[in-house]
């Protein structure tokens, strides 16, 4: 049984000794004078695009989004895409893993989890010009290596957070969003259905994790994201069969079985319910 590709973060000289993995490029050397393509692979760690310049296309999660001036994407680990830059694109690369950038304070855990469930941002040339200045002064300090600039590097990704998060409240706010309490509750369940899909599939479990009822925990979905949580627990086990179908070249028996079906039919006829395809029909549909 085959699992999808997992790309890591290439360990410079400086980095051998320890698992705490930090990278940032210029995006015009990454893509260079030939167009870049990334087929569907996942990462172990997060991936921030920032496009100042250039067109293409990144399909995250089997969301297709216009890669296109001014535009940022961020990838938190275990997501699954696809990315597909033209020629003469220009601005940063950023990857981090969990070991090197691990805040502990509440409020930035938060943060970092906020900023990361949003995976595309079009920004208008103010915003996208003041992230830039943090990336580049990230930039700098990876390629000068002078005394402790890790730790000037990771207080500048607690600012790049903080940047981020505002940006998404602001956007939230002009569409009459929920409040900060029902948001954060939201991430929660999001965090705990990447990390419980295969075990729990009830609304219940994921309610005694959250120490909330089944009916608080609806009320919540419904009031940010106008679902049930049972509607999400639902879409998230389907993202998860595809993820496998489109990534791996697994049986649908061993799909099943990965997702933690013990009756392969059963899971057949809920992904056709959900999709309308059996999942065989789905992956050739989609290659």
């Amino acid at each position: 049984m085959k699992t999808i590709p997992v790309r890591q973060i290439r360990a410079s000289f400086m980095e051998e000794v320890s698992p705490e993995r930090f990278n940032i490029r210029m995006l015009e050397e990454v893509v260079g004078t030939k167009d870049l393509l990334h087929q569907l692979h996942r990462h172990d760690f997060y991936f921030v695009l920032a496009v100042k310049e250039g067109s293409g296309t990144h399909e995250i999660d089997f969301a297709s989004y216009p890669v296109q001036s001014n535009s940022l994407f961020f990838i938190k680990p275990g997501q699954v895409h696809q990315l597909e830059l033209k020629a003469g694109c220009s601005g940063y690369l950023m990857e981090f893993n969990k070991e090197f950038y691990h805040p502990i304070n509440k409020s930035k855990i938060q943060r970092l989890r906020k900023a990361s469930s949003n995976n595309f941002y079009q920004l208008n040339s103010d915003n996208f010009d003041r992230l830039c200045l943090l990336l580049k002064y990230l930039f700098d300090e990876y390629t000068a290596r002078q005394e402790s600039y890790q730790d000037s590097i990771k207080a500048n990704l607690d600012i790049l957070m903080i940047e981020l998060v505002r940006l998404e409240r602001a956007a939230a706010i002009s569409l009459g969003g929920a409040s900060l309490y029902t948001q954060e509750r939201l991430d929660d369940f999001f965090e705990l259905l990447e990390k419980n899909i295969t075990a729990y599939k009830q609304v219940s479990q994921y309610a005694d994790l959250m120490n909330l009822s089944p009916f608080q925990l609806n009320e919540i979905t419904k009031a940010t994201v106008g679902k049930t949580s049972s509607e999400l627990i639902n879409e998230h086990i389907i993202l998860e069969a595809k993820r496998h179908l489109l990534a791996t070249p697994n049986q649908v028996k061993e799909i099943a079985e990965l997702l933690g079906y013990e009756d392969v039919s059963y899971f057949i006829r809920f992904f056709r319910k959900h999709t309308g395809y059996s999942p065989e029909a789905y992956r050739l549909k989609s290659r």
